[in-house]
């Protein structure tokens, strides 16, 4: 456990003082990242702080180069004295509000040092002002995409409080980040179709992958093919698809006795660990996959097991278990007990040379000793083995993707006795994301491409994406939705949400005279109509956009909204159950009316002109409010239902006339009654 220890400044101290007792606590007192940290180093390893899921063996270093050099192969690191601040204010953060995104954090302050020299100043950060982090902000927008541009800004604002709340900028430094939240609401028009694209997979890549899924022969197609028909099956996370235990299927019966079929999950944010039931069609598909998955991977989790039960013994497959009774070993011998399809006659001895083996001869041929070589391979094996991740408690024995070392690699010879895991870059890989650097896709080796000849590429999340936009269109609940995503919090549905407005159009239409599916004015059909259902359920919803409760199907090319936008008391308006945050909304709509009705009931109580008018209005929207309250928490209607209120008379603009005319008499009238009173 690292040591927390609090800062508090000094305000008889200036700037520079309270940053230099600040470097000094956080260098020698803050443990944060291992007491043997190197401070002064330009990139720190910090693997063993940080874990993270499905990376494998991957190190992950923090560098403190540059902004304009973070790419290069020989980067810059940041100037002094500013750099001592920002490894400090890395180390004493990540210890109050851990975090395991920490590149985010970075990039703001390379962002704030570029900003503090291009004002062509001394690097110091006592002279960060609201123009260096305005700047800095810009820099930011500039290279990088909206989310991740609005997640460093965010970082970027704490680091300009914890600036002023430890004085350590000359001036009083109260700043807020102007980069905005990417809206991801909108749903029409062409910048909504762009981002669509950008986080779902293309038709392409959904109609080639269930053919590679059965035409895969290579172990490498097999598996990442398979991987991707479990992600098509459940909307998972790839480190939480990656972690799964060999034992993961689970058989059951459901309530009326049906079979039913699901994988056990462990949630990589903060959902409890679950059993995730898989549709009926896809069961085939995914134990299908898993099977497949089993019978590649079986022979790694054997040599696990063997380490397990024999920490000092070098795994040996049948065909070699011979060359334990030798003491020395020749490099054709080191070659075969080494790879099981290496060709190069050199690669035994460079291999020893790197891991320093002291070399003999024994009738005329280069050998090393057996223990040597036994030795050098239980040194190479994963870090931390037995244990994968310590934080579900799962072994290599006990993993599914676990793998011979290169045995997925394109060109690298298989080990035949030490063992990795499948990471996320090499499942990304695999999908194409890397196709423009010319490394070979799945989809490439089998011929797929796009239909304009490009390669097809796919990411692991977008298949999230996707599953979340079926489920949202199909009108599943926003809490069901959740649960099915592994999440804890509501809210975080809609950014998985890329439902088209014609999508949800065709949902409504569907509904139209189904009265189990609506409720209102839509769920009956008019008497002896002449033309088809679906005819009809064409011309009675043309179109509709979104609005704070529900949607609004009004043509727009017929007339103007003659609501002015007051939605609960328009006849047109649909709500559909289940979504979670318009519902929320209609019930602060009802507290909010009932809270006018009140007021406008005791201002006609004192007399007040007209305000009989807005306590019938007010009453009128509270009843329709309640009545849509109750159908939303009427256990009997179903979640995705089309609700449509009615009963509110559209007023024609002479009747609106009339009212004003009317509004206008009484007005007259009172006015000279109080005139006579007063003479």
């Amino acid at each position: 456990m690292a040591d927390i220890k609090l800062f508090t400044s000094k305000p008889a101290l200036n700037s520079k003082q309270n940053i230099s007792d600040f470097v000094t606590l956080c260098r020698t007192q803050i443990t944060v990242f291992g007491a043997d940290l190197d401070f002064d180093c330009m990139s720190w390893d910090v693997t063993d702080s940080v874990n993270l899921r499905g990376h494998g063996d991957k190190r992950v270093r923090i560098n403190f180069s540059t902004h304009e050099t973070v790419n290069d192969l020989n980067p810059n690191q940041l100037g002094e004295p500013f750099v001592l601040l920002a490894k400090s204010y890395i180390r004493y953060i990540q210890g109050l509000n851990p975090t395991k995104n920490i590149a985010f954090r970075v990039s703001a302050l390379r962002a704030i040092e570029f900003a503090l020299r291009e004002a062509n100043t001394t690097n110091c950060p006592t002279l960060i002002d609201g123009t260096i982090l305005n700047r800095a902000s810009k820099i930011i927008v500039n290279s990088f995409a909206e989310s991740t541009a609005y997640r460093i800004g965010s970082q970027l604002e704490m680091i300009g409080h914890f600036l002023d709340e430890h004085r350590f900028t000359r001036a009083i430094l109260t700043w807020k980040s102007p980069i905005p939240r990417p809206i991801d609401t909108v749903r029409v028009g062409e910048e909504f179709d762009t981002k669509r694209a950008e986080k779902l997979p293309s038709e392409a890549a959904l109609d080639a992958l269930p053919k590679i899924f059965n035409l895969a022969t290579d172990p490498k197609d097999v598996i990442f093919s398979s991987i991707a028909a479990i992600l098509c099956s459940s909307p998972d996370r790839i480190n939480e698809v990656l972690l799964l235990r060999d034992n993961c299927e689970v058989h059951d019966k459901d309530s009326e006795g049906r079979n039913v079929y699901g994988l056990r999950w462990w949630s990589s944010k903060d959902a409890d660990p679950m059993i995730k039931w898989i549709i009926p069609s896809m069961v085939p598909v995914v134990q299908s996959a898993i099977e497949k998955i089993k019978k590649i991977t079986q022979v790694s989790r054997d040599i696990a097991k063997w380490y397990e039960l024999n920490p000092k013994e070098l795994f040996l497959p049948d065909h070699l278990k011979y060359l334990r009774n030798k003491k020395l070993l020749s490099m054709a011998e080191v070659t075969q007990l080494l790879w099981s399809n290496c060709e190069h006659r050199s690669s035994a001895r460079i291999w020893c040379e790197g891991n320093d083996l002291e070399f003999t001869t024994q009738s005329y041929l280069t050998c090393v000793k057996f223990e040597d070589v036994q030795q050098a391979i239980l040194r190479s094996l994963p870090k931390d083995f037995p244990i994968l991740n310590k934080d579900i408690g799962i072994k290599y024995s006990e993993a599914l993707f676990v793998t011979r070392l290169n045995e997925l690699h394109p060109h690298k010879a298989t080990y035949n006795s030490n063992i990795s895991v499948i990471t996320i870059n090499q499942v990304n890989t695999a999908l194409g994301s890397r196709s423009e650097y010319e490394f070979e896709s799945m989809f490439d080796r089998l011929g797929f491409k796009e239909p304009d000849g490009k390669p097809i590429k796919v990411t692991s999340h977008q298949f999230r994406h996707y599953l979340n936009t079926l489920a949202q269109a199909g009108g599943l609940s926003q809490l069901d939705i959740a649960k099915w995503s592994s999440r804890k919090d509501l809210k975080q549905n809609d950014a998985y949400n890329h439902v088209t407005t014609q999508e949800m159009v065709s949902l409504i239409r569907k509904a139209i005279g189904n009265k189990a599916k609506t409720y209102g004015p839509l769920a009956s059909l008019p008497k002896n109509i002449p033309i088809s259902r679906d005819e009809f359920a064409r011309l009675k919803i043309p179109t509709a956009h979104t609005t704070d409760f529900g949607f609004c199907p009004h043509d727009y090319t017929m007339g103007p909204c003659e609501q002015h936008a007051d939605c609960i008391n328009c006849n047109e308006h649909i709500c559909v159950k289940g979504d979670e945050f318009k519902s929320a909304t209609v019930r602060l709509r009802l507290e909010e009316a009932r809270d006018l009705l009140k007021k406008a009931d005791e201002a006609v109580k004192d007399g007040y002109i007209g305000a009989n008018r807005w306590s019938d209005h007010h009453r009128k929207t509270v009843h329709r409010l309640e009545q849509l309250v109750s159908i939303l928490d009427d256990p009997t209607v179903e979640p995705g239902a089309v609700i449509q209120l009615s009963g509110v008379p559209n007023l024609s603009k002479m009747q609106f006339a009339i009212q004003d005319r009317e509004t206008k008499k009484e007005v007259t009238k009172n006015q000279t009654r109080l005139g006579n009173a007063n003479d």
